[in-house]
């Protein structure tokens, strides 16, 4: 029998730490920041640094606070469509997800000072929403070339994993060592349960393989479902100097929630399955899902320091800077099951890991630090236009926090393929063979400083241009529009399968986005004290999605799929100034 495995280079050099190192995917969904605020703001792309004088500068450049000139409360609402079309392998589909978000509510008020240096000072509260993680997607994978089974062999392969270490689905926490040896990641273990690993023992030594292998055809199939916001609570202070520099100092506390709800399945024909009722392997058919739950949530902090400067009257100046936002967060991994469907009698149709029981973890986390600097020209009292850079340092991401004794190996650090080889035979293996129990070395190390490590790798810098212009048609009637647009995030050599994305848990799926466009436009109307903005606001951006890390010895075999994420927002905002 000639069964081709692949051993993964990322589940080699990630397994180690796999079952409980922080996400990197997930370090990056906690961290964006969507366009929201004031529909004014949104009408004009949040190109609003060097303006001021709206409720949504509080969350950007609190400078802003201090152009105000008398008090100012309102709310913002919004309603959300959001529409998902996945493609592979000529294979699409798509779906949609309807929401309506409160945005914005707060105010700000003045006191006037008997100063001409310094003719008031202006204090501000509000609530901003900072992101909205709710979206859904799914799709087929056609013509697989690889399976998930074969990543989790290639875990088992790089862990020197034995049965016995596997054999067991409950009484697991990953988070905890056991008498000196933490086990196995729980991917490993319920990947045994459910027959998608097998193990063969030649001496000392044990090789596990996956399902997929030679004449091995099939399609795979997924479902993802975020859910969650994050929130911000922001209490500003800021004020005007001879009305030329305006200040702002800004504290923000911030909540968040994310929840992943993941599925993954496979169906393979002419697979290599094991036969618990023969006790050997045959060629079958197999389907079966893999199903993950996965929440984090918890409190944060940060502080936000603007000025705008005023030079001439047509002319302003902003620059502001934002500190990471500092959380103290708890992640929750629950309901993580298989449900299994072979043409034989396997004695069972689903296996939990953990035995059903959810498994908890606490940890520090630190957001990206921005920069903001912005210009604006005023022609008259008729015209606005205004620019604004952005500039976020996602590969600054950081996990910290002292950490449970988590099973790490080194030696995967200085190369997996002068070890194992990329591809495994039976009867012809290439290179050299699997490592044994008694060869296996390891140690104890953070989890975290792993993570951090692949957050540099995966992640860059990004850069964000947003364009705006404002027009008076009447005494109390404008019109708004804007552009915006930001750089993708992820490194080209992720994108292009040469680097591993580690899971947690049993959540190996991610998605690498891409560059993001936001076009915009809006109408606002005065009356006296009372105002009302609206704003339409279009976003796209298009992402790959990954079950599982490709094997970077051999990226084109992975199976991913491109997903275009579209947004339609229309957002109303009413207010009163006094």
């Amino acid at each position: 029998m000639n069964k081709a495995l692949t051993i993964f280079a990322s589940a080699v050099i990630a397994s180690g730490v796999s079952a409980s190192a922080q996400s990197v995917p997930v370090a990056y969904s906690l961290s964006q920041q969507d366009l929201r605020g004031t529909a004014r703001f949104m009408s004009m792309a949040g190109a609003f640094g060097a303006l001021g004088a709206d409720l949504s500068t509080l969350s950007q450049n609190p400078g802003g606070i201090g152009v105000y000139r008398n008090s100012d409360v309102g709310f913002s609402v919004s309603l959300d469509a959001n529409s998902a079309k996945s493609m592979s392998g000529g294979f699409s589909q798509t779906d949609n997800l309807t929401r309506f978000n409160l945005n914005n509510i707060g105010g700000v008020f003045t006191l006037k000072l008997p100063s001409t240096t310094m003719p008031n000072i202006n204090f501000g509260f509000t609530y901003h929403k900072v992101a909205d993680f709710n979206r859904r997607f799914s799709g087929r994978i056609p013509n697989l070339q690889t399976s998930l089974s074969n990543y989790i062999a290639g875990i088992c392969n790089s862990n020197g994993l034995i049965e016995a270490d596997v054999a067991t689905t409950d009484n697991f926490d990953p988070y905890n060592p056991n008498d000196g040896y933490p086990g196995a990641p729980w991917l490993s273990i319920l990947g045994y349960s459910g027959l998608l690993v097998n193990p063969e023992v030649d001496g000392d030594q044990t090789r596990w393989y996956g399902q997929f292998g030679d004449g091995t055809t099939g399609t795979g199939y997924y479902n993802m479902r975020e859910k969650g916001s994050a929130d911000e609570y922001n209490i500003a202070i800021g004020g005007n100097i001879n009305n030329v520099v305006y200040w702002g100092l800004d504290f923000g506390i911030t909540s968040i929630d994310y929840r992943i709800q993941s599925v993954y399945g496979e169906s393979l024909n002419n697979a290599y399955v094991y036969n618990p009722n023969l006790d050997r392997e045959v060629r079958s058919d197999a389907d079966w899902d893999v199903y993950d739950n996965y929440k984090v949530n918890g409190t944060g902090f940060n502080f936000k320091l603007g000025v705008i400067v005023k030079p001439i009257q047509e002319l302003r100046l902003g620059l502001a800077f934002h500190t990471p936002t500092y959380y103290n967060l708890n992640e929750t991994y629950y309901n993580t099951h298989m449900r299994l469907n072979y043409p034989f009698d396997a004695g069972y149709d689903e296996t939990w890991a953990n035995d059903g029981v959810p498994v908890s973890n606490s940890f520090n986390f630190r957001t990206p630090w921005r920069v903001i600097a912005s210009i604006a020209g005023v022609v008259g009292n008729k015209l606005i236009v205004s620019a604004d850079y952005e500039w976020a340092s996602y590969n600054g991401m950081r996990y910290s926090a002292a950490d449970p004794y988590t099973y790490y190996d080194p030696w995967f650090d200085w190369g997996w393929d002068d070890y194992f080889g990329p591809w495994y035979s039976k009867g012809s293996a290439p290179g050299k063979s699997v490592a044994s129990r008694s060869d296996y070395r390891s140690d104890y190390s953070s989890p975290n400083a792993y993570a951090n490590g692949k957050i540099k790798e995966i992640y860059q810098n990004t850069n964000t241009l947003r364009l705006g212009a404002e027009y008076r048609l009447l005494s109390n009637l404008s019109v708004r529009a804007g552009y915006s647009w930001s750089s993708s995030p992820v490194k080209n050599e992720v994108k292009d399968g040469l680097v591993d994305v580690p899971g947690t848990g049993i959540l190996t799926s991610y998605t690498l986005d891409n560059i993001t466009n936001h076009v915009t436009c809006g109408l606002g109307y005065r009356y006296k004290g009372f105002y009302a903005d609206l704003a339409y606001v279009y976003t796209h951006k298009s992402a790959e999605y990954h079950p599982f890390s490709p094997d970077v010895a051999n990226p084109k075999i992975a199976p991913k799929a491109k997903v275009d994420f579209d947004n339609s927002q229309v957002a109303l905002t009413l207010g009163f100034k006094f």
